[in-house]
């Protein structure tokens, strides 16, 4: 079994480490991975889940969790055959903000409402939307956006938030729709698409 110690690390550092511990298992084996909060948890755990590795998690204490993968040699020969750099999806698009544009706070929260509605209407919706930063409110309880981007969702739009942002501001609990994601998720996804569209 490999240990990692990622207890204070920031997202995405916890998802590297393991990966890279993952790495030198050459083969089937464990790997470990210690945190100190639920979300450095949760973006764990869906990397388990999207590679088919087994995955079980325990809380040691208030601010110390166990992550603990299984990886079979089959597995990891899939990942050792795999291309170096994935192949270029649809569009994305990205929103970091709760408004669009700068010089008035209240015109840009409208304009940002009307582009998140204009997204429902184009024929070719994107395959996601990532929210980060001040845009992960907007995927929140009491959003004015919340019934566009359920809309989004039910049409097969993948919504995700970053969860970093989401505790940073106290919304970890109010996340209304969608996914929680991670910066390494985030970066692989702008860096895959074939299109970003960024308000």
């Amino acid at each position: 079994m490999i240990k990692i110690d990622a207890v204070g690390d920031v997202c995405p550092i916890p998802v590297v480490k393991t990966k890279n511990a993952i790495k030198e298992l050459k083969g089937s084996g464990t790997v470990e991975t210690l945190v100190d909060n639920e979300i450095a948890v949760q973006n764990l755990t869906k990397m388990a889940n999207q590679k088919g590795y087994k995955v079980k998690s325990k809380k040691i204490s208030d601010e110390l969790y166990s992550v603990i993968m299984t990886v079979g040699e089959e597995q990891t020969e899939k990942e050792e055959q795999a291309p170096a750099a994935a192949e270029s999806g649809g569009s994305i698009a990205v929103i970091s903000s709760g408004f669009m544009g700068s010089g008035d706070d209240t015109l840009g929260a409208m304009l940002m409402k009307s582009f998140i509605f204009a997204l429902t209407q184009q024929e070719s919706l994107p395959e996601a939307v990532l929210f980060y930063n001040g845009g992960a409110k907007l995927t929140c309880e009491g959003s004015a956006s919340l019934e566009d981007i359920s809309y989004l969702a039910e049409h097969g739009v993948e919504i995700l938030t970053c969860g970093t942002c989401l505790k940073h501001y106290g919304l970890s609990e109010k996340l209304k729709i969608g996914g929680v994601t991670n910066m390494y998720e985030i970066v692989e996804r702008m860096s895959r698409a074939a299109r970003i569209i960024k308000p």
